[in-house]
C-alpha cells in the first residue's frame, strides 16, 4: 500500500483518499474519515464476547451511515419527521429527494444539476440554500450525527474520480461547518464511480451518477 498522502481504501469500509492516516492494531487507516472508521473498528471489536476473537465482516463499501448506527440503530424521533418536512419544503421542485432510509436515517440524494459540474467540486449556487437550511436543522439538534458522499461518474480513470468524490464530499461538509455545525459530527467518503444509479453511457446518466448523499442519523442512546 502507498504511503499517505496518497489514494488507499480503508481496510474498514472500503472508501479511500483522504490525506493523512493512523494506525490501530498494525492495520493503516487513512485519512480523518479512515480514522473514524478505525475508531468504530475498535470499539465494535471491543463490544464482542470473549475481546473481539471473532473475524472481522468480510463486507466493505457500505455507506458511512450504516456504520454509524451499527452499534445502536437510529431513531426516527418528532424532530428527524420535522427536519424531513423542512428539507422537502426547502427543496420542492429542484429534483433533490428526501427521504427517510431503512434504519432510519434522513436522507438527501443531491444531483449533479445542483450540486457539482463535471470535474469540479466547488459548490454551486443553487445547493447553498438547501445546505443553509440543513445546517439550521443540525444546529438545532445536536445529538445528530452526519454522513457525506460523494460520487462521480465514469467519466475518467479512477486515480481522478476517487478523490474527486472525496473532494465533493469534503466541499459539502466544509460548507456546513462554516455554518457552524461541528466537524467533530460530520463523516465523509468518496465511492468514485463505483456506485452508479443510471447508465454512464447517456449524458443523462452521467448526470445522475455525479451526485452528494447527505445521511443525518439520531444514534440510539
Amino acid at each position: 500500500m502507498r504511503g499517505c498522502p496518497e489514494y488507499a481504501f480503508c481496510d474498514f469500509c472500503g472508501g479511500g483518499y483522504i490525506k493523512g492516516c493512523g494506525w490501530i492494531e498494525g492495520k493503516r487507516y487513512h485519512g480523518m474519515t479512515g480514522l473514524w472508521h478505525a475508531e468504530q473498528a475498535y470499539k465494535k471489536k471491543l463490544s464482542r464476547p470473549g475481546g473481539g476473537n471473532k473475524s472481522k465482516s468480510t463486507t466493505t463499501g457500505a455507506a458511512v451511515g450504516a456504520a454509524v448506527g451499527a452499534a445502536g440503530g437510529y431513531l426516527w424521533s418528532q424532530h428527524m419527521q420535522k427536519q424531513k418536512a423542512e428539507m422537502e419544503q426547502a427543496t420542492a421542485g429542484t429534483g433533490i429527494g428526501v427521504s427517510q432510509t431503512a434504519d432510519n436515517q434522513l436522507k438527501v440524494d443531491i444531483p449533479s444539476d445542483i450540486s457539482f459540474d463535471t470535474g469540479r467540486y466547488d459548490i454551486k449556487p443553487n445547493m447553498r440554500d438547501v445546505l443553509d437550511r440543513l445546517a439550521g436543522g443540525l444546529n438545532q439538534h445536536l445529538v445528530t450525527t452526519v454522513s457525506i458522499i460523494g460520487h462521480t461518474d465514469s467519466t475518467g480513470s479512477d486515480a481522478i474520480n476517487n478523490p474527486l468524490s472525496i473532494n465533493r464530499a469534503a466541499a459539502v461538509r466544509d460548507y456546513l461547518t462554516a455554518r457552524g455545525v461541528s466537524a467533530q459530527r460530520i463523516a465523509i467518503d468518496g465511492r468514485g464511480s463505483r456506485q452508479p444509479i443510471a447508465d454512464n453511457a447517456t449524458a443523462s446518466g452521467r448526470a445522475m451518477n455525479r451526485r452528494v448523499e447527505i445521511f443525518v442519523g439520531e444514534t440510539a442512546q
